[in-house]
């Protein structure tokens, strides 16, 4: 991301204890020594990716701007992104890309946004008296610390926390509505309006060029800064081939990659693919890339408790060090690492039917992923859903409004609260080491899919037609579903999706707590999480999170209990500072 930490000066020694701290963190998670800058109010600690890349910084006189993440501004990145932001008055989005975090000091005034989604995760406190790019030094700063029950079963049970929540009570996230303004009184707030339209009736071939010029010109732009130094995903999916396409289309030619083990379908694909397009593509299996004894496990943890800030998504604290590799990989020699995620915007996420829908409804379809006998009494199930429904209509901007809401505006839900939690992270902890190209999250093109009549979703058909438009030689190979991209989506997958659609809000409500008794459930993601190695990690009575879980019950969930231990160990390192029950 670059790293950005900012506090406020009133308090001296508040101020001077956070960013000593800040300063020792950063050096944890591998940063070189940051630029301190002053402001009226307030100091700036501001740092360079690990990896190299586009400048994030850019001093001219007595103004500057600061950025962390991947800003792209008038197409370009770098220091013509930085001094068009710099000149601006305001943000303009129109002119604005990339997901990231800014401080502009110009004229002696200093704004602080996130980009258009609040993607990229801005730490602060109740008071905002600090920010932070860093979860761990912004934890580091406060002297106590309490977790908040909605942020931690929000992260158990859903892998991140979404809204503006974190797992302490303390602290938040910068949320995408918000523009502050900062001097030495303190902060001063704003609304931030970002809109996006609805499905509109359009020709199809007028649908399928705006959509490839605006994937385009967001593609293009890294492109001209990066050239060949790419380093692109490629999976049997959709969302990694049409990033694949754009690049190509671009001019560029990536080095691409693979994640797997020997029998995944997508390592057999993707081989497959770049042997037919003459392509050269590097097979990972992390599974199998290191496997430590237990007895070096513990160094192995604070390593990735360090390397991911803490709290990594779906709770891969407990793996053996393949995942920080790779990513250090993807940025070598300050290389661009393009990604397909988000792609369902161009898709029903939800796999919900074309009418209303209320917002309790969707956080009942979606994000009620929990059995009751895996908590304890602390669990409020009614609370939880209404904190999760307050949220997705306060990011819909509509707060309060239980209502069905238009279907169209149902499809929002997806990169406004789905995205902007799971890929948000993934994005803030990617981007230390260099720049970070997801397409498919940038506003321009999301803005663009949700135009998208529903039955274009269906089953990936559009994103098909868009990557058959850009890239026919690559839409005809063979994917994970079973059929290629050339032409419609086979009969099996539309069967599958449209049997999910067809299920009742109340059964999709209750279908994680049936599938857990019907025998144990893990995910993809794994670890080494036998006895042998978390005995080591992690108190196996669950001291800190047993208030919040029944361990023994959640053991049926490897996934579950992963994120459970992870929480576990970052409580166990807060010590003292953590506040009581």
């Amino acid at each position: 991301m670059a790293g950005l930490f900012l506090v406020q000066t009133r308090d001296r020694a508040f101020a001077d204890g956070a960013l000593a701290e800040a300063r020792a963190q950063y050096a944890r998670h591998g940063f070189a020594a940051g630029t301190e800058l002053a402001l009226p109010g307030w100091r700036l600690l501001h740092f360079p990716y690990i990896s190299g890349g586009p400048e994030t910084l850019l001093v001219d006189g007595e103004d500057f701007v600061a950025v962390a993440g991947t800003l792209v501004c008038d197409g370009r990145m770098g220091r013509a992104a930085l001094a068009a932001l710099l000149a601006m008055e305001k943000p303009d989005w129109s002119r604005l890309g990339g997901q990231f975090v800014a401080l502009v000091h110009r004229g002696g005034r200093t704004r602080l946004f996130t980009d258009y989604f609040g993607a990229f995760q801005l730490f602060h406190d109740a008071q905002m008296r600090l920010f932070s790019t860093s979860l761990l030094a912004a934890v580091q700063a406060l002297p106590r610390l309490s977790f908040d029950p909605q942020g931690v079963y929000e992260f158990a049970f859903n892998v991140v926390p979404i809204g503006d929540d974190t797992i302490f009570a303390e602290l938040k996230t910068l949320g995408p509505d918000r523009l502050l303004e900062l001097d030495a009184d303190g902060v001063r707030s704003e609304e931030a309006a970002k809109p996006l339209p609805i499905a509109e009736t359009m020709p199809p071939e007028a649908r399928a060029a705006a959509h490839r010029d605006r994937l385009m010109a967001i593609v293009s732009a890294h492109v001209r800064q990066f050239g060949d130094h790419v380093r692109c995903a490629l999976s049997g999916g959709l969302d990694s081939r049409l990033v694949l396409a754009a690049l190509r289309a671009a001019g560029c030619r990536p080095h691409l990659f693979v994640y797997g083990g020997p029998d995944s379908a997508d390592v057999r694909i993707a081989r497959e693919i770049a042997a037919a397009e003459g392509l050269e593509i590097e097979w990972i299996d992390k599974e199998a890339w290191r496997t430590p004894t237990p007895d070096e496990f513990p160094d192995q943890v604070e390593r990735n408790f360090q390397a991911y800030d803490g709290l990594p998504n779906y709770g891969e604290l407990f793996e053996n060090g393949a995942n920080a590799a790779a990513r250090e990989a993807r940025h070598s020699g300050g290389a661009l690492s393009a990604s397909g995620g988000c792609g369902e915007i161009f898709r029903n996420f939800f796999f919900l039917p074309d009418r209303r829908f209320s917002a309790a409804a969707v956080a009942r379809t979606f994000f009620a992923r929990y059995a009751k006998r895996d908590v304890t009494a602390a669990f409020d199930e009614r609370a939880f859903l209404r904190g999760l429904e307050d949220k997705i209509l306060a990011a819909l901007g509509r707060p309060g409004d239980r209502s069905r809401l238009p279907r169209p505006l149902v499809e929002q839900i997806y990169p406004r609260v789905r995205c902007r939690a799971i890929f948000g992270r993934e994005i803030s902890l990617e981007t230390w080491f260099g720049a970070y190209l997801m397409p498919f999250l940038d506003h321009h093109l999301v803005a663009e899919a949700m135009k998208l009549p529903l039955a274009l979703k269906h089953a990936g058909r559009f994103e098909a037609i868009l990557l058959a438009a850009i890239d026919p030689a690559l839409a005809r190979h063979p994917s994970a579903y079973g059929h290629d991209f050339a032409g419609p989506p086979g009969r099996r997958h539309r069967l599958d999706e449209w049997s999910t659609r067809l299920r009742p809000v109340a059964l999709r409500q209750r279908s994680y707590a049936l599938r857990r008794r019907l025998g144990p459930v893990a995910d993809e993601h794994g670890g080494l999480l036998t006895p042998d190695y978390m005995g080591r990690v992690v108190d196996p009575d669950f001291p800190i999170m047993r208030r919040f879980f029944r361990p023994e019950a959640a053991a049926g969930d490897s996934g579950l209990m992963r994120r459970i231990a992870n929480l576990e160990y970052f409580a166990a390192r807060l010590g003292t500072r953590l506040a009581a029950a």
